[in-house]
């Protein structure tokens, strides 16, 4: 089986769609993913999600699921530098997160008191939770850390989502702590994470990812990459986010 996890457009977060720049993100991300042999298709509720699904559905005259677990990751916390405020569970300092030295363990990231409070545990385990239910639906049923193959097949599975979410699926098959994803990954607006299964024993399955954040497609249509999905390349940069 194959896993697309693809990133909404550039986001027009005010109004919970895409910018004209998303917008023509989308269209060239329905140019290469019409080429696909797409089996299946499932969607955020968010609007830009659902937005940036929208084109490739009418070029591929398909339908869409929702599911409510693709949205965007959300538990807030009171990152340590600004605790007045919530900050999504990602949008750490680095010199805060590394000095942790639970962030870097898979079984133990959300034991700091700032991720208890927050409730991360238990959404981090809701939302794989539904993850593995999906996969399960295709024939990969989760045992330990690996998977076992029901009903192998090779369906390509398409998932329209957001950063956060993607990098706690792949958190998941990896058996490794989101926070080493979420930090140390990019993945642009309108990306494609391409995960394949590995069956090297029979029923015996693992996840491989084969290409991360591919935006080849903006390449081939003349767009730049938007710059949402990171921060800036050196201090000096007016143009690019500080924080």
């Amino acid at each position: 089986m194959r896993i697309l996890i693809i990133r909404h457009g550039d986001p027009d977060y005010e109004h919970d769609s895409l910018t004209e720049k998303g917008w023509r993100e989308a269209a060239l991300l329905a140019d290469k993913l019409e080429k696909e042999a797409i089996n299946y298709i499932y969607v955020s509720p968010l609007g830009r999600a659902k937005a940036t699904a929208s084109l490739t559905l009418e070029r591929k005259q398909k339908t869409a699921e929702e599911r409510d677990w693709l949205r965007e990751f959300h538990a807030p916390i009171k990152r340590p530098d600004a605790p007045e405020r919530t900050h999504v569970t990602w949008d750490w300092l680095p010199e805060d997160w590394t000095a942790i030295p639970e962030f870097y363990d898979s079984l133990h990231w959300t034991e700091p008191a700032v991720m208890q409070s927050a409730g991360v545990r238990e959404e981090y385990q809701r939302v794989t939770a539904r993850f593995d239910a999906l996969l399960a639906e295709h024939g990969y049923v989760r045992d330990g850390n690996l998977y076992r193959a029901e009903r192998r097949n090779r369906d390509t599975i398409a998932l329209f989502c957001h950063f956060g979410v993607e990098c706690v699926l792949l958190s998941h098959l990896m058996n490794v702590s989101p926070m080493i994803l979420w930090h140390h990954f990019c993945a642009a607006p309108s990306s494609v994470t391409t995960v394949y299964s590995e069956e090297r024993r029979e029923g015996t399955v693992s996840f491989r990812i084969s290409s991360f954040g591919d935006t080849s497609h903006l390449y081939a249509g003349g767009e730049p990459v938007s710059s949402q999905a990171r921060f800036c390349e050196t201090w000096d940069c007016e143009e690019e986010r500080h924080d």
